[in-house]
C-alpha cells in the first residue's frame, strides 16, 4: 500500500493546497506515482490544476455514489477532484454510520495503486479533516513563520492526538515546513528555531521561500515544475521533495 499523507493546517494562507500539489508533483517527476485527494470545499487544488465541476468527484465517492475516481494531470499524477457540494457534506454525512471512516475506506481501495496518495485538508477540523487523519499514516504540516502560527499549532495537535486514542493508533505527524520563509526577517528566524527545538528531526530543514512564481502557477492551472523550472519555487520543493524521499 502506498504512503497516505494527509497535509494540514486549520490557518488559511499557509500554502497547503500549494504544497500539497506541488510535493505531489516532485515525486511524480521522481518516478513515483502519486494521488492527489481535494477534501477541501474550496476546490483550490482542484481549480490549481484546472479541473472544475468535474464528475466523479470525491463528494460522490463520500455519498456512495461510486468508488474513488481520478483524473490524470500528467506522468504519474492523478487528482481526485472536490466538488461545491462539500460544502454541506459535514451535515450530510454526520448521520452516516462510520462517518470518520469513508475517506479511509475509499482510499484503501485503491491506495495499492500508488507509492503516495496525498490528501489537501479543508481549513478547519471538522469531519472532513477527521475522515483524513483516519485514513492517513502521516500528517505534514505547512506553517508560516509568524507567531500566531505558533500559538494556533495547539488545536491541530490535540486533534491529532484524539484521533490516534480513538480511531487511528497509527497516525503521525512526520513533517512541519514553513513556507513563505524570508531569512531576513528575525521573526522568522525565531519561529524556525522555536519549531526545531520544540519538534526536532520531525521539521524539515527546506524552506519554502516567498516566490511570485508560486502564486503565478495556478493560473496557468499547473505545477511550480511546469509553470517555471527555474525559480525558487521550483527549487525550494524539489528540495523538499528530496527530503521526503530521504526519510523514507
Amino acid at each position: 500500500m502506498g504512503k497516505i499523507i494527509a497535509i494540514s493546517n486549520h490557518k488559511g494562507g499557509v500554502g497547503k493546497t500549494t504544497s500539497a500539489i506541488n510535493i505531489g508533483a516532485g515525486l511524480a517527476l521522481k518516478g513515483k506515482k502519486v494521488l492527489l485527494v481535494d477534501i477541501d470545499p474550496q476546490a483550490n487544488m482542484s481549480q490549481s490544476l484546472n479541473i472544475v465541476d468535474h464528475n466523479p468527484n470525491i463528494y460522490g465517492a463520500l455519498k456512495g455514489m461510486y468508488g474513488l475516481e481520478a483524473v490524470k494531470i500528467q506522468k504519474n499524477l492523478y487528482l481526485v477532484p472536490a466538488a461545491g457540494e462539500l460544502g454541506g457534506a459535514e451535515i450530510e454525512l454526520s448521520a452516516e454510520a462510520g462517518r470518520e471512516f469513508l475517506l479511509k475506506e475509499l482510499i484503501e481501495n485503491q491506495a495499492e495503486k500508488y507509492d503516495y496518495v496525498l490528501i489537501d485538508c479543508p481549513p478547519s477540523l471538522g469531519l472532513l479533516t477527521i475522515n483524513a487523519f483516519t485514513a492517513a499514516h502521516e500528517i505534514f504540516i505547512p506553517m508560516q513563520a509568524q507567531y500566531l502560527a505558533l500559538q494556533g499549532i495547539g488545536k491541530l495537535l490535540g486533534l491529532v492526538e484524539k484521533i490516534k486514542k480513538r480511531l487511528n493508533p497509527e497516525l503521525e505527524i512526520t513533517g512541519i515546513f514553513i513556507t513563505q520563509f524570508d531569512r531576513r526577517k528575525v521573526l522568522n528566524r525565531y519561529v524556525m528555531d522555536t519549531l526545531e527545538s520544540h519538534f526536532g528531526e520531525k521539521v524539515f530543514k527546506t524552506r519554502i521561500r516567498n516566490n511570485v512564481a508560486l502564486a503565478e502557477a495556478p493560473n496557468a492551472g499547473c505545477d511550480i515544475f511546469t509553470y517555471q523550472q527555474s525559480s525558487n519555487g521550483a527549487f525550494d520543493y524539489g528540495q523538499l521533495t528530496k527530503e521526503i524521499l530521504k526519510r523514507r
